[in-house]
């Protein structure tokens, strides 16, 4: 089912995302890759991929945390 991302998914993906933006535009300068809208939307989709991966990793991240904190009893009768 349909789960929305948690916030640290949000601040993660979005952070990683500037972050390959700038890395991927400042790598195919240093290519000699002409600017165009073809660049553009090759950096966009890139970087879209590399903040989705890094939000899925937090969420398994999330994920294992909880599952490894005990789950409470109740007290023996």
């Amino acid at each position: 089912m349909f789960e929305l991302p948690s916030l640290a998914n949000l601040v993660v993906s979005t952070l990683v995302f500037c972050v390959a933006v700038w890395y991927l535009h400042r790598y195919f300068d240093t290519q000699g890759l002409p600017k165009g809208m073809t660049r553009t939307l090759l950096v966009m989709c890139l970087a879209t991929l590399v903040s989705w991966a890094a939000g899925h990793a937090v969420d398994l991240v999330q994920e294992q945390f909880v599952a490894a904190q005990p789950v409470p009893r109740a007290p023996p009768l």
